[in-house]
């Protein structure tokens, strides 16, 4: 039987979209193969640099992107969660797609989401339609290089088709408890994208991680390159509006980049980045530092330690997705050693099956008054448990479900030499940039 396509409409399709949260979770490839191969495998039709890791993805897939950019390469990125549009999720040369190109698209898929929905036992889901929209459009764009970012974990991720001929495996701690009790159990799921031959670059691991990579990467016949032994952060410093960063590449090193993201994790994911595009290029001849300066020297990731100026009035706003106590104890650090605000008041929401009180440990200690809230997601933790964590910390608490609320108490209370923290999960950190008008990044 045939299926009608939807008619072409944004709104529609992320009404649909929406209407395709996975009711369970099903380690396997079989909806997102079927629906790929019905579309032709445009998963296949670009080389491709695949990202997995507990934190920093985003931020590094952004660098590559820019990186790519220099070179003039056209890169399809792409990345998830969203932080207020579904469009920023898919982008083309760093662009997200327009409205219009976006409902076009997904028009074009739905009878082959229709077909595949038929033919399973569960319908495709919200994260393999989204996978399969952002290859279709960038087989048909075309893109020179796809910027791959895992949604959970590696091994059974809809992601995984890609080819992946470079892996770059970010730091890898507790996160997703789906994915394992331990770190080596979670990195047996994340190395579960490193293809045989790939180039895999990896942060520094702990050992037991670290083993597990090596494993992997002696199993696929790949070339391992690894933080601190063959790529490195040399050198930093820090500058106005971000750090000024050494780094050592395969190929080379780059010296004084102004990189405009705050926190020596973003320099560690600069460092990935550029051992990244030099394996994908093969390690011929190296790069000019001046193209390396200059495209590391643009790159944005909103939502990470981004900072928000409200005018000599108010103080200003610091929006950070930190969402487990790895990523909160890097905002920390980056807290403490790159801004000296008079008084930090800290807009906390977490989803609940992080760890909220791990989370609550790593930062309440440097917030002179926390406003617990929670994400309009089903996920989020209650606010509540928020302040329970806080019990007999000392630290001033108040409670609101509402995050565009937490904003304004929470703004109500610093002054204008203060710093205002949101943090806690890219859900909060988002509807947080909606109240404040800043546009989808």
């Amino acid at each position: 039987m045939a299926i009608s396509p939807l008619p072409a409409s944004y709104d529609r399709a992320v009404a649909d979209l929406l209407a395709r949260q996975p009711q369970r979770m099903v380690p396997d490839l079989d909806r997102i193969t079927l629906l790929l191969e019905l579309l032709g495998r445009p998963d296949q039709a670009m080389p491709s640099i695949q990202l997995t890791g507990t934190n920093g993805k985003t931020s590094t897939s952004a660098l590559i992107t820019a990186l790519l950019g220099g070179l003039d390469l056209t890169a399809g990125t792409y990345t998830s969660p969203h932080l207020q549009d579904a469009r920023e999720r898919i982008r083309i040369a760093g662009t997200p797609l327009t409205r219009e190109a976006f409902g076009e698209r997904y028009a074009e898929l739905s009878p082959y989401l229709g077909e595949v929905d038929v033919r399973s036992r569960d319908r495709v889901t919200f994260f393999e339609t989204l996978t399969a929209l952002a290859f279709a459009e960038f087989a048909d764009a075309p893109v020179d290089v796809g910027v791959v970012e895992v949604g959970l974990g590696g091994r059974w991720d809809a992601t995984n088709l890609a080819r992946g001929e470079v892996a770059v495996i970010g730091p890898i701690g507790l996160d997703h408890g789906i994915l394992g009790s331990t770190p080596a159990e979670i990195a047996e799921e994340k190395v579960g994208i490193i293809k045989q031959g790939a180039t895999v670059v990896s942060a520094a691991q702990t050992p037991e991680v670290e083993a597990v990579v090596r494993a992997r990467v002696e199993e696929q016949q790949a070339r391992l390159l690894l933080a601190d032994q063959d790529f490195a952060v040399v050198d930093r410093s820090l500058a106005v509006g971000g750090q000024v960063v050494t780094l050592q590449g395969v190929t080379g090193t780059v010296e004084d980049l102004l990189l405009p993201l705050h926190g020596a994790h973003q320099a560690e994911n600069a460092a990935l980045a550029l051992a990244a595009v030099e394996g994908l290029l093969g390690f011929a001849g190296g790069f000019d530092p001046d193209l390396v300066r200059a495209a590391l020297g643009s790159a944005r990731v909103p939502g990470r330690l981004e900072t928000v100026g409200r005018g000599d009035e108010q103080a200003p706003v610091l929006l950070d997705g930190a969402h487990n106590p790895p990523g909160a104890a890097a905002l920390a650090t980056a807290l403490t050693d790159e801004f000296s605000p008079r008084h930090l008041v800290l807009v906390l929401g977490v989803l609940g099956d992080k760890d909220v009180e791990g989370v609550v440990a790593a930062l309440a200690p440097l917030a002179d008054h926390l406003v617990a809230t929670a994400p309009a997601s089903g996920r989020a933790a209650p606010a509540e448990r928020i302040r329970k964590a806080l019990e007999g910390s000392g630290t001033s608490v108040e409670v609101t479900d509402d995050v565009e609320d937490a904003l304004v108490r929470a703004s109500g209370v610093a002054q204008p030499e203060d710093l205002v923290v949101v943090t806690g999960s890219l859900y909060t950190v988002g509807e947080a940039r909606d109240a404040l008008g800043l546009p989808p990044g």
